[in-house]
C-alpha cells in the first residue's frame, strides 16, 4: 500500500477491520486535539455511554509532528471520558505520534464493540492493519507487556497501549506509550481513556513504521529556516534550562506559585 499523507484510519472492532480514508476537506487545517473534537462533534458522540459501542477513542498528530521541531512530536488521545462524562483529550510525548506521522495517519479512530471478551492486539503498518490475539499479555503491566510485544514485533517500533486499570475498566486509568528508549513511560494520563480502550479489549496497538517516511512540506527550505529560528528562540529562553535540569518536575514549584495546584481545595 502507498503512504497515503493526511489521511484518517478506522479499526472497527467488532468486524476486526482496519480502513484507510482521505481526509475530509474540513478536518485539513486541524490536528491534535482540534481534530478529535472536531471528529467527535461530527460523528455525535457527545451525548454517548463512554464504555459502550457508540464512544470513539482517537489518536490524532498535530500538523507539524514528523518534522523534528521541539516539544511537537506528541500524540493527542481523545474520547468521551468515564471520568468527567464529557469529552476528554490527553496527550503524550513519545514515538506515537512521531510513527503514526510516518504511516500518513493524522487521525487513527478506534470504534464499535466487540462480540467477545477475548483481548486483541492491534498491528499497523505500511500494508494497514491486523488484528492478533492478546492473550499472553492481558494482565500484565505496561512494562512488562511491552517487553514483550517488543520481542515479538521487533525494537523499532511504538507501542500504545493499557495496563490492569484499563482492562478492568477503571476510570482514571491512562495510556501508555514508548519514549525514546522503548520504555512504556509517556502516559496520556487524564480522563480515563484507559478505560475506554479497555472496553474495546484492545491491550496494545503496535505501529511499524519502518517503510514510512516523513510528511511532505510544500517549501522544505522555508521549513528549515523557520525552524532554526525557533530552536534559537527556544534555546535561548532561561525556562528551557530549567526543564533541562529537572524535567516536567520544573513545574511544580512555578504552579503552586500561581495557585494551580489543586492543594487544599486550591486554597
Amino acid at each position: 500500500m502507498t503512504i497515503q499523507h493526511d489521511s484518517v484510519w478506522r479499526a472497527n472492532v467488532e468486524s476486526r477491520s482496519v480502513s484507510v480514508n482521505k481526509l475530509p476537506q474540513s478536518w485539513r487545517k486541524l490536528g491534535g486535539r482540534a481534530l478529535i473534537a472536531r471528529i467527535l462533534l461530527d460523528e455525535g458522540v457527545a451525548g454517548c455511554d463512554p464504555m459502550g459501542p457508540d464512544n470513539k477513542l482517537i489518536w490524532s498528530v498535530g500538523l507539524l509532528v514528523g518534522h523534528k521541531v521541539s516539544s511537537c512530536d506528541r500524540i493527542s488521545l481523545g474520547g468521551k471520558s468515564p471520568l468527567t462524562n464529557g469529552i476528554k483529550e490527553s496527550n503524550a510525548g513519545g514515538s506515537t505520534g512521531l510513527l503514526l506521522s510516518h504511516l500518513g495517519i493524522r487521525a487513527f479512530i478506534l470504534e464499535g464493540q466487540p462480540t467477545s471478551d477475548e483481548w486483541q492486539v492491534l498491528r499497523i503498518d505500511d500494508k494497514g492493519g491486523v488484528f492478533e490475539s492478546a492473550e499472553d499479555i492481558v494482565g500484565l503491566g505496561v512494562y512488562d507487556a511491552s517487553e514483550k510485544l517488543m520481542h515479538r514485533y521487533g525494537k523499532k517500533v511504538g507501542i500504545t497501549l493499557i495496563g490492569p486499570g484499563g482492562e478492568m475498566g477503571m476510570c482514571s486509568a491512562g495510556v501508555q506509550n514508548l519514549d525514546k528508549d522503548g520504555v512504556a513511560s509517556r502516559i496520556c494520563a487524564r480522563g480515563g481513556l484507559g478505560a475506554v480502550m479497555g472496553a474495546k479489549r484492545v491491550k496494545a496497538i503496535v505501529i511499524d513504521g519502518a517503510n514510512g517516511e516523513k510528511p511532505p512540506l510544500d517549501s522544505p527550505a522555508l521549513f528549515k529556516d523557520a525552524r532554526k529560528h525557533y530552536t534559537e528562540k527556544l534555546l535561548a529562553h532561561p525556562q528551557t534550562k530549567s526543564y533541562s535540569d529537572y524535567g516536567t518536575a520544573a513545574m511544580a514549584a512555578i504552579c503552586n506559585g500561581f495557585g494551580a495546584l489543586p492543594t487544599r481545595n486550591f486554597s
